[in-house]
This record gives C-alpha cells, sequence and structure tokens, in this order.
C-alpha cells in the first residue's frame, strides 16, 4: 500500500509541475500582439476641459518600462505636449503639464515601443483625436447692469456687527429699512447715510425714485447670476476637486458641482483684460488669515464667483471679486472684500472692510 501511495503522489507532483511549466511556456511564448482596448478621452470626443488627463487601457498586462519615454506622444498640431505617463493595471495615464488649449484639436498616440510582459510589441501604433472645449475666444465679463452701482446689494437683510469700514453703496430690496442693521442710519429724502459707509445706504421703502432703481438693480442682479451661470464650454471643470489652495489659476470659466474652498493662499495670473468665472453648484468657504493674490494686472472687477450656496469668508480673509450669491454672504470678523457682495438672501458683516474695485 504505502508503494502503491507514493506512486500516486509522485504522479500527481509530476501533473502539476508539467501543467505550471506548461502555463509558463505559453507565457514565454505568447506572440499575440497587445491591444489598446479603450480611451478616456474616447476618439472624436469634443468639448474635453482643459484639466482632463489622458487614459488608455490595454487589453493585457504590459511591461510597464515600455510605457516610458517616448511610448505616447501628445499633440497640438505639430506641438507635443508635456507631462508625466504614469501604468498601473493596464492602464496607463497622461497628465499634461500645463493646461491644454481652448477649443483645441489634440492627437493621441501609442506607438509600438509598448510591450506585453512576455515582450511582444503592439502590431502598429494607435492614435486617436479629440477636441477641447472652453473659450478660444475672449472671454466676456457678466454684465452687471445696475446692480454694478452698489458695493452690497441684497434682498432680505444687511446686519452689521460695527464697526465696518465700506466704500461704495448699499442697498436693501424689497427688504425694508428696518433690516439693516448695525450702521446707525442716519435719514435722508430718498437715501440714508452711516459713519461707516462712505456712500449712500438705500432700502425698498425710501422715497422715490429709490424703489424703483432698486427694483431694476435686483433684477439685474438676478440676470448677471444667470448670466455667470449659464456660460456654456466650461474651460475647467472640477479642477483640483474644489480645493484652490496654493493653486494659480489662469483666465477661463470654471465648473464644479459640489463645494469649492480656499484653505491657503491662492493666485489668480492674468492680464487686466482677462475674465474669470468660477461656476459653484456648492458652497464657497475661504479659511481663516487667507488671501487672494493677483498677477499680471489682473483686474478685481473681471472676477466672478457664482455661488448657489453660501458664501462663507472666515476671520481675517481677504477676498478679490463680484461674489453673486443665491444664498447668501457671511463675512466673518475682520474678513475683507476687494469687490462686491451681491446676494439673492443676505449679507451679513461683522467689522469687515469692503471696498468697490
Amino acid at each position: 500500500m504505502k508503494t502503491q501511495f507514493t506512486k500516486i503522489m509522485m504522479l500527481l507532483v509530476l501533473s502539476t509541475s508539467m501543467l505550471f511549466t506548461a502555463c509558463k511556456d505559453d507565457e514565454d511564448n505568447d506572440t499575440n500582439a497587445p491591444n489598446v482596448a479603450s480611451t478616456t478621452p474616447d476618439s472624436n470626443d469634443t468639448n474635453v476641459e482643459r484639466n482632463a488627463t489622458i487614459s488608455f487601457t490595454f487589453d493585457e498586462d504590459m511591461a510597464a518600462s515600455t510605457l516610458a519615454g517616448n511610448t505616447f506622444t501628445l499633440r497640438q498640431g505639430n506641438t507635443n505636449v508635456a507631462g508625466t505617463l504614469v501604468y498601473e493595471d493596464r492602464t496607463a495615464t497622461f497628465t499634461p503639464t500645463q493646461s491644454l488649449a481652448a477649443a483645441a484639436l489634440y492627437t493621441a498616440t501609442v506607438n509600438v515601443s509598448a510591450k506585453n510582459i512576455a515582450g511582444v510589441p503592439l502590431a502598429e501604433s494607435y492614435s486617436w483625436t479629440f477636441t477641447t472645449g472652453g473659450n478660444a475666444a475672449a472671454i466676456q465679463p457678466v454684465d452687471l447692469g445696475t446692480s454694478g452701482n452698489y458695493v452690497i446689494l441684497a434682498k432680505t437683510a444687511i446686519t452689521n456687527s460695527p464697526t465696518s469700514a465700506i466704500t461704495g453703496n448699499v442697498a436693501l430690496s424689497p427688504a425694508a429699512t428696518s433690516y439693516i442693521t448695525g450702521f446707525d442710519l442716519v435719514d435722508d429724502i430718498s437715501f440714508a447715510t452711516s459713519s461707516q459707509v462712505v456712500g449712500r445706504v438705500y432700502a425698498a421703502d425710501m422715497s422715490t425714485p429709490t424703489p424703483s432703481n432698486l427694483t431694476t438693480a435686483v433684477d439685474n442682479m438676478n440676470t448677471a447670476y444667470n448670466n455667470a451661470a449659464d456660460r456654456t464650454s466650461p474651460d475647467f471643470v472640477e479642477i483640483h476637486a474644489g480645493d484652490l489652495g496654493g493653486k494659480t489659476l489662469v483666465p477661463g470659466v470654471y465648473k464644479w458641482t459640489n463645494n469649492v474652498i480656499i484653505p491657503t493662499n491662492m493666485t489668480l495670473s492674468g492680464s487686466a483684460t482677462d475674465v474669470w468665472i468660477f461656476q459653484i453648484a456648492g458652497n464657497l468657504t475661504m479659511s481663516a488669515a487667507t488671501s487672494i493674490t493677483l498677477s499680471g494686472g489682473a483686474n478685481v472687477e473681471n472676477i466672478f464667483w457664482q455661488v448657489a450656496g453660501e458664501v462663507t469668508i472666515r476671520t481675517t480673509a481677504q477676498m478679490k471679486g463680484v461674489i453673486l450669491s443665491k444664498t447668501g454672504i457671511t463675512l466673518e470678523t475682520g474678513a475683507g472684500l476687494d469687490g462686491r457682495a451681491l446676494a439673492q438672501t443676505a449679507v451679513i458683516l461683522d467689522a469687515n472692510v469692503v471696498k468697490i474695485p
């Protein structure tokens, strides 16, 4: 019995060894060329965001060492795009060093230097094209209409914890003067004044022509909000997952479907005629003691923050641009705004410096 059992075990070991050897030989002698199974963006895609990464997936495992250097190229015309290529789990991902050009045709190519783990290359180079979205022509600023006559404009309330320093006109409509608090207003005929405001303060219950003027201004504010929200072909979509801390942003239309935060200082870099439009479906929160730096001559009047949710500028933070808010704007203690606060609900202030551009 022992001898028979030993023979059976030897046969099992031998069979197993032959099976593994056969598998290894099949791998080593795999002469089938690998293929590119899918790409992102797909071939002939249009309106591709300018911050997109380019990826391509193979139908089998590849030798990572062969996916480097000039194995992959991305070109706009005859110009190569610089970037980094990373391979993992059959997928290679190319991240451009700089944002892609707006409304431009790009050609991506994987050449025959790419090989599978058996050393077999692609049968032939694989190319596909896509076109970016964005704005090839200069972006036009958002027209504020007569809402641009005010540094702060709100519908339901303007609440201030003294002492703030406001440069520019302040207005509230359709709510009445009683909903403007913390300014120690001094009534005049069709407006009021305050020692905290270098300008005039208006409300819907003041004398003619103020009510009519404010109705128009509020309508213009709503139109401006919708204009900013409806800009199509955004240049950048979900860039940095909504975390703008430490980032430098070039002119363009930016779109996020969730919240945006500014946890550390950031920079907007462009000329005096360049425009930034930020479309934010969630909240915008700027952390305490942070600031926005403008470089290259960038103009505060050409920066628009269209925010569907709440805007919160934390203590001593320094915000820049025109805020168009659907939900409300809060400036915490000592925060500053170089721009405008235009809210479809309330603006809440606490010892702030707010000035027109």
